[in-house]
C-alpha cells in the first residue's frame, strides 16, 4: 500500500472527464487532497489562489498547450513538482517536458500502482519539511522550497537549468556529483554524455553567486568527475581548485 504523504494536496489539469475523474477517485483513495482544473487558464487560476504540493499536468489541453502552462508555472518564485501524463509518449515529447521542467512523465495509458508510485516517490524526495530549511553559505543563502538564491541578501534571477543544477548540487553539498548525475537529475536520462551542459551552468552559476567567479569557494570543480557544492565556507580556501 502506497503511504501518502498527510496534508499533500495535488491539482489536475486534465479536460477529458473519465481520466480526470480517474486520477481525483485514485488519489482521493491513497489519502491525497485533490483539486481540479478542466484547462490551462483554470488550472494556473487555482495555482494563483491556492498553493499546491503537486501538479498533474495533460499536455493535451483544450485551451493552452500543456507545455506553456509547464513553462509558465516554472516562472514562478513558488513552484510545485510536475508529474505531467500524456497520450504523447514519443521520447523526443517527454524530453522537451523534462527539460522545460516537469520532474516527471507518464504516458498514458498508465495504471493505478504506477501513478501512485510515482507520485509517492516525488512527493517523498522534495518532502516541505526538508527543504523548507534554507542553506546559509557566506554572503549565499539558498531556499530549496522557494527555488531562490540570495545574495547579501538580495534575491538573484535564476533560470530553471540553473535552479536544478543550484538545487541537485545543495541537496547533496559535501558530496561530488559526477556530471553524469546532474545530468540525469535535471535534463533526464537522455542527457548523461552532454557535459557541456553542466559545464556551461556552474559557470553562468558561479558568476551570479561566487565573490570571485574565477576562484570559487561555493561550487567547485572536480577535474575529471564533477562538482562539489561546500557544506561550508570554513574550510574552503578561495582559488586553490580549477575552473572550467
Amino acid at each position: 500500500m502506497i503511504d501518502a504523504r498527510p496534508g499533500a494536496a495535488v491539482l489536475v489539469v486534465e479536460d477529458d472527464p473519465g481520466m480526470g475523474r480517474f486520477l481525483v477517485d485514485t488519489l482521493e483513495a491513497a489519502g491525497y487532497r485533490t483539486s481540479r482544473a478542466l484547462d490551462g487558464r483554470a488550472g494556473l487560476a487555482a495555482l494563483g489562489s491556492t498553493p499546491v504540493d503537486m501538479v498533474i499536468l495533460d499536455l493535451g489541453l483544450p485551451d493552452i498547450d500543456g507545455m506553456d502552462v509547464l513553462r509558465t508555472i516554472r516562472q514562478w518564485e513558488q513552484m510545485p513538482l510536475i508529474l505531467v501524463v500524456s497520450a504523447r509518449g514519443q521520447e523526443a515529447d517527454k524530453v522537451a517536458a523534462l527539460r522545460a521542467g516537469a520532474d516527471d512523465y507518464i504516458a498514458k495509458p498508465f495504471g493505478v500502482q504506477e501513478l501512485l508510485a510515482r507520485v509517492e516517490a516525488r512527493l517523498r524526495r522534495h518532502d516541505r519539511s526538508e527543504l523548507e530549511q534554507p542553506i546559509e553559505l557566506g554572503r549565499v543563502q539558498i531556499d530549496l522550497a522557494a527555488s531562490q538564491a540570495l545574495v547579501g541578501g538580495r534575491p538573484v534571477r535564476l533560470t530553471p537549468m540553473e535552479k536544478g543544477v543550484l538545487q541537485d548540487l545543495a541537496r547533496h553539498r559535501g558530496r561530488v556529483r559526477t556530471h553524469r548525475e546532474i545530468l540525469a537529475a535535471v535534463w533526464g536520462p537522455g542527457y548523461t554524455a552532454e557535459h557541456a551542459y553542466v559545464r556551461t551552468i556552474v559557470q553562468r552559476l558561479r558568476a551570479k553567486l561566487e565573490e570571485e567567479p574565477e576562484a570559487p569557494r561555493l561550487l567547485l570543480t572536480i577535474p575529471g568527475v564533477g562538482y562539489l557544492m561546500q557544506g561550508s565556507l570554513a574550510t574552503a580556501a578561495a582559488g586553490n581548485q580549477p575552473v572550467d
